[in-house]
């Protein structure tokens, strides 16, 4: 399979991390995409593996040199994939899957859209949006975690309804009614664009 950029974004509640979990156990010549923050560490996390942690003045001087393929600033912290480890893993012949939210894909959509013809980015990109089946399917799920409460119910809500209503930016879309058949679609993608290179 050739080197591949793969970049997954769902509404939360929609499977997606079940789905890039299995992949990455199932594809060790798949590596996740570590990002940067500026948040501190927490807990158990190691640096390099959870995240890069960076400081404030890091981060900026990063993304004033232009290093980043795609940031945000979430909670007051900020986020951001580095284009170095990414260029570095395709060029090693090992895919790169990451799991960012639609805006995060639009960004590095457009900055893969600037790249020459011939990159191994450009070559090798694929996006996919996981959709769930249904809004009421979608709350049903996130009822079943038990972890909002009904005002952080609506805020999620409305922010899937402002993600799917990206969803045709993204050049392949997975309905996750049932787990097992939308991971055979998602390994089927994922194998057709391994062999012509994704679709630019």
């Amino acid at each position: 399979m050739r080197p591949l950029l793969i970049v997954m974004s769902a509404p939360s509640g929609a499977g997606k991390t079940t789905l890039c979990d299995r992949l990455l156990r199932d594809y060790p010549e798949i590596s996740y995409s570590v990002s940067c923050t500026t948040r501190p560490l927490r807990g158990e996390e190691e640096d390099g593996v959870d995240y890069f942690f960076l400081s404030p003045a890091e981060f900026a001087r990063r993304l004033a040199a232009g290093l980043f393929l795609e940031h945000a600033t979430v909670h007051g912290n900020r986020y951001g994939t580095l284009r170095g480890p990414v260029d570095d893993a395709l060029a090693e012949g090992q895919s790169v899957l990451m799991d960012i939210d639609v805006e995060g894909a639009a960004q590095v959509r457009a900055f893969v859209g600037r790249l020459p013809e011939g990159n191994r980015m450009r070559a090798g990109f694929v996006d996919i949006f996981i959709r769930p089946p249904s809004a009421a399917a979608l709350r049903a799920r996130l009822e079943g975690r038990g972890e909002d409460s009904e005002e952080a119910m609506d805020v999620r809500m409305n922010n899937a309804a402002g993600e799917i209503a990206r969803a045709d930016e993204f050049s392949r879309q997975i309905v996750n009614d049932h787990l097992e058949t939308a991971y055979r679609e998602l390994v089927e993608v994922i194998e057709a664009a391994g062999k012509d290179g994704g679709h630019r």
